[in-house]
């Protein structure tokens, strides 16, 4: 019997008034995650940045579907990156790459 692992694609508008650098995006993301969750959590998870852009500020996640909730909860969590104020915000959710593209305006992704 084959399992699929079905999968949640998130994007993640960046709200700062600097601009954030990828890693200090996805360590953010990250501690978050560990922070509210724990390392059991985390590792049910699944989570992996697939696209990042400085301009326009926006990141694409995946995760596991069962996650979605605790990635969002996260997400919602975190007012600073590498101590500067900033907000993350998702603006959109879909089981596909290219579903995600036809939620969002063409020039976000």
């Amino acid at each position: 019997m084959v399992h699929l692992i079905k999968r949640r694609y998130l994007f993640v508008q960046i709200i700062s008034s600097e601009t954030i650098d990828e890693q200090v995006f996805i360590d953010t993301v990250w501690n978050a995650v560990l922070r509210l969750f724990g390392e059991y959590g985390t590792s049910q998870m699944n989570l992996i940045l697939m696209r990042y852009s400085s301009e326009p500020n926006y990141a694409i996640l995946r995760c596991s579907h069962k996650a979605l909730d605790m990635v969002k909860a996260s997400i919602a969590s975190i007012t600073q990156a590498d101590g500067k104020p900033v907000a993350f915000r998702v603006l959109g959710v879909s089981g596909t790459l290219k579903a995600l593209g036809r939620q969002l305006p063409k020039t976000q992704i």
